[in-house]
């Protein structure tokens, strides 16, 4: 099965949040605060996945304030954070929204996300993953994680079924004609 194939049916993403929205990098102040840093043209294309009708959802092993606030921001309603089992999470996310596992895809960097990439229809690693995560995967990014890596994929998925220049048109404010 090619990529466009797989791409075709997706219709939620779960991600991993350190190492893919993010550079990975764990960043404590003196109080232990921990803070992460975002890419903005991840949540860009998080609200791009929304507008298409579909759900994008993280899946952490870590736990985060940061990871909550970002969440709320971009309207991510499925957050599993402190996750010890991200299969486990997976397969209970997907018997809850009623999708088979071909109709999502999974974004990960690290020994942890094997279990899911290999569940779901579409595995994709980020560009600085771990060797076998990249093995894996049905698609490698071109970009590394925290640096627009989410937003990549989505633009393929998209692009492979035929939404992309639709909700461009939408972004817009413009009406497709024909």
């Amino acid at each position: 099965m090619d990529l466009a194939e797989r791409c075709r049916p997706i219709q939620l993403i779960l991600s991993d949040v350190d190492g893919v929205l993010t550079d990975g990098l764990l960043v404590l102040d003196n109080r232990g605060i921990e803070t992460k840093r975002f890419h903005i043209r991840d949540g860009m294309g998080i609200r791009l996945w929304q507008r298409a009708g579909y759900r994008f959802g993280l899946v952490t092993h870590r736990s985060s304030q940061a990871v909550k606030l970002r969440a709320a921001e971009l309207d991510v309603a499925i957050v599993r954070q402190g996750t010890e089992d991200k299969l486990a999470a997976v397969r209970e996310i997907l018997g809850q929204l009623r999708l088979a596992p071909d109709q999502a895809c999974y974004i990960g960097d690290d020994l942890p996300d094997l279990g899911p990439l290999h569940h779901v229809g579409l595995g994709v690693a980020v560009a600085d993953a771990c060797a076998e995560l990249r093995q894996a995967a049905h698609y490698v990014t071109s970009l590394p994680g925290g640096s627009g890596a989410v937003r990549e994929t989505i633009e393929v998925i998209l692009k492979a079924q035929g939404r992309w220049n639709e909700l461009l048109l939408a972004y817009m404010g413009q009406q497709r004609q024909g």
